[in-house]
């Protein structure tokens, strides 16, 4: 069973920086691909970012490209998002994924697995 967990939300300034950490475990396969999503309140869950088991391919939504960071730990089998310049409309609940690849979890907006949240609040 995958079990996806999910630390550093919190509230930040507009302007400020936050690191999201997501550690996976049962994993059904080695070479599954990593990211996150958030959702806004009212709005639909979107995916933010996503990176493969080698970290070679990334996606980006074009909403966060040269403000966010995805990048795997040593182990692979954790991925953390650098989260810079961040905008009031950056608020929402962050949700870890796991999935076959990166082109399943951007351009396809789905996920295999799913972690139970961290919220991150930008004050404008």
């Amino acid at each position: 069973q995958v079990h996806l967990v999910e630390s550093g939300g919190g509230l930040v300034q507009a302007g400020g920086s936050l690191r999201l950490s997501c550690a996976a475990s049962g994993l059904p396969s080695r070479s599954y691909a990593m990211g996150w999503f958030r959702q806004a309140p009212g709005k639909e869950r979107e995916s933010v970012a996503a990176i493969s088991w080698s970290g070679v391919t990334t996606y980006y939504a074009d909403s966060v490209k040269g403000r966010f960071t995805i990048s795997r730990g040593y182990a692979a089998n954790t991925v953390y998002l650098q989260l810079n310049t961040l905008k009031p409309e950056d608020t929402g609940v962050y949700y870890c994924a796991a999935g076959r690849s990166v082109d399943t979890l951007g351009l396809g907006q789905t996920a295999d697995s799913w972690g139970q949240g961290t919220q991150v609040t930008v004050a404008s």
